[in-house]
């Protein structure tokens, strides 16, 4: 697609992205403090019209998102101008934006439905801006058939909520059947699940994301994944909870399951922007497993965990989204300057675009959950949450517990490899590629929308305190979290309910001073020796140290390769070329390893050799008789009267 030559250009693209998304950061504060909101536009629908209400939780999900496009914005303007999108993708970005607003501030079914699908085709035209290239096609392929299977099972489940509950109106719904409840949790988290990119149904997350623009990518990862966490909260934890304890246990399993996985699978990845994709599974898992905990603790009379709980999912969204979004964009800023995403042929970026490197670091820091990273109060008040849960309050608990601390510490730890991999291997020590040693620093804009995520990472990192209002009023929107408020969350975070306290400013300070510290005596210490001796470098027999001297991101994972072997099932391949005639001497050795999606290559082709059968049976019935036809129009009509009698 030839770049943008028309009216409709980068600036305009760029500066109503912005600006949508500050109104959607300006609605969303009105919904979170202020009264609920409703407005119903009869016209703009049949029958049901649309009606859209803002409420502390839909209001938490819309700024978040808005803050998002705030940043992708003057981003776009610079991007547009280097890569190759078109005039149809940039009108598309700021519609995107706006639908994935429209879906929090969704007051009834009909609304939600229609919002919902407006964000799912936005996303899939954005996927598919660079369509000559036969993996994108691919990508779309896969994201869009995934994305309207997880629409199928959401739709279903809201109709049959609706059903039951005789409206239309989210706030109108009456009491629920308990087996009416128990199917539409069933169908609900599997389809908002798949719009979040939980394991199993996270197959498109790192197929769409890499290929897509790396503003879309952004997007996706920070703002529009988000919304699959939304559906959850808003269908299954407020509309129809306080849930069972079940119900609870089988989103931390599922959020377990999908971190370890996905970390696993991106601290093997080579390919920078598949690497965060998967980083996304892992924090939409840690999420999802905070609010499975905090169902769970509640569900077992454990308010203060409970509420810990909820707010460590919402902190850790706020943290995700600033630090992912950064990501994204910062890798974006790479791939437009070098036309590379493989981090074996990156390498010597920090001195070439040293703005660019500082700012992805600030996002690796975030990703691994350290202090002075925006994940960490976060994931602190995630293990806080599960260790302070008494023994007297169930046994469910001294055997969940356990094993979800095990599971976010183990998540953690890969994070970090993960994140060092993709910072040393891709920015530091020496290029490794031509491209990657006449890369040039991005332009002004570009580092604008990035500076904007890394002041947000920054804030979050050491004065969370800012957002502390609005977790206040995001994590009471559920009701397994109002057993205890959450009312001291300032410079120092107390716990409510628990012995428990941090404070990262100390901590940061801490750091920085430690630092200094070591500074002034390597300098001291330096003052003080005498003039070294210059001597050449002993490099194993070599003249200068050379790029194949260094690791590559191959052989930086390798290690975990092998302890994770049967979890990933690579296939690996070593290729030996003998000197002349020797049997002993090589000349060279090459090492190949693919690694694929086990969980895709495992579950999914006897579910689609089984949809193809069905597919085959229905192709049958279509014999291109309208009489035929207008038979299966009046039996499907019947069917439906049937039901509703």
């Amino acid at each position: 697609m030839a770049p943008s030559r028309n009216n409709f250009g980068p600036e305009i693209a760029g500066a109503l992205t912005s600006v949508v998304g500050a109104c959607g950061v300006a609605a969303g504060g009105l919904g979170m403090f202020g009264a609920v909101r409703s407005i119903h536009i009869g016209w703009l629908l049949p029958l049901a019209g649309v009606r859209l209400e803002l409420d502390p939780l839909g209001g938490f999900f819309m700024a978040l998102a808005g803050a998002v496009a705030v940043a992708v914005g003057p981003y776009v303007i610079g991007y547009a101008r280097r890569e190759r999108v078109g005039a149809v993708s940039l009108a598309v970005l700021p519609a995107f934006v706006a639908a994935m607003l429209l879906v929090p501030a969704a007051g009834s079914v009909t609304t939600f439905v229609l919002a919902w699908e407006l964000m799912a085709i936005s996303s899939v035209a954005l996927v598919l801006t660079e369509h000559t290239r036969p993996d994108v096609r691919s990508a779309a392929l896969v994201y869009a058939v995934m994305t309207q299977l997880g629409f199928a099972a959401i739709l279903i489940g809201l109709v049959v909520l609706s059903a039951a509950g005789h409206a239309d109106r989210f706030a109108d719904f009456g009491p629920i059947p308990e087996g009416v409840r128990t199917a539409a949790f069933g169908l609900t988290v599997v389809g908002f699940g798949s719009k979040a990119g939980l394991v199993p149904l996270h197959a498109w997350l790192p197929r769409a994301h890499p290929e897509a623009p790396s503003p879309v990518s952004a997007l996706m990862s920070a703002a529009m994944v988000n919304m699959g966490v939304y559906g959850i909260c808003r269908v299954d934890l407020q509309l129809l909870g306080p849930g069972p304890r079940w119900w609870g246990m089988t989103l931390m399993a599922v959020g377990g399951v999908s971190a370890l996985y996905g970390v696993v699978q991106a601290s093997v990845a080579t390919d920078l922007k598949r690497l965060l994709a998967y980083s996304t599974t892992e924090n939409l898992g840690l999420i999802t497993l905070a609010l499975g905990a905090s169902t769970l603790f509640a569900a077992c009379g454990a308010a203060g965990p409970a509420t810990i709980a909820a707010a460590a999912a919402m902190l850790h969204l706020i943290a995700h989204a600033a630090f992912k979004g950064l990501g994204f964009l910062a890798a974006g800023s790479v791939l437009a300057a070098t036309g590379l995403r493989d981090l074996d042929r990156l390498g010597g970026l920090a001195r070439r675009m040293p703005y660019t490197t500082v700012l992805f670091g600030v996002a690796a820091l975030g990703a691994c959950g350290l202090p002075l990273g925006a994940g960490f109060v976060s994931e602190w008040l995630l293990v806080q949450s599960l260790i302070h849960t008494a023994p007297g309050h169930a046994t469910v608990l001294s055997l969940t517990t356990p094993l979800a601390v095990g599971a976010v510490a183990l998540t953690t730890g890969l994070g970090v490899a993960a994140m060092v991999k993709a910072f040393g291997i891709g920015f530091l020590a020496r290029p490794r590629s031509e491209e990657a040693a006449g890369a040039g620093e991005a332009p002004v804009s570009m580092l604008a929308g990035m500076t904007i995520a890394a002041a947000a990472c920054a804030v979050l990192a050491v004065t969370p305190s800012v957002v502390a209002p609005v977790l206040r009023r995001a994590a009471a929107a559920l009701p397994a979290a109002r057993g205890a408020e959450l009312t001291d969350f300032g410079a120092v975070v107390r716990l409510p309910g628990v012995q428990g306290s941090i404070a990262p400013a100390v901590i940061a300070a801490g750091l920085v001073v430690a630092a200094l510290i070591a500074a002034t005596l390597a300098q001291w210490r330096k003052r003080r020796r005498p003039e070294p001796t210059v001597s050449p470098l002993w490099a194993c027999g070599a003249e200068d140290l050379t790029e194949r001297m260094q690791y590559t991101a191959t052989s930086f994972g390798e290690p975990l390769q092998r302890v994770f072997n049967e979890v990933l099932r690579p296939d690996t391949d070593i290729e030996v070329t003998r000197a002349g005639e020797s049997q002993y001497l090589a000349d060279r050795i090459t090492y190949r390893t693919a690694i694929s999606d086990a969980i895709e290559d495992r579950l999914y082709p006897p579910v689609i050799a089984l949809v193809l059968s069905a597919a085959a049976l229905v192709r049958r019935a279509h014999t291109g008789s309208v009489h035929l036809y207008l038979a299966y129009g009046a039996l499907g009509v019947l069917i439906v009267l049937v039901i509703a009698r």
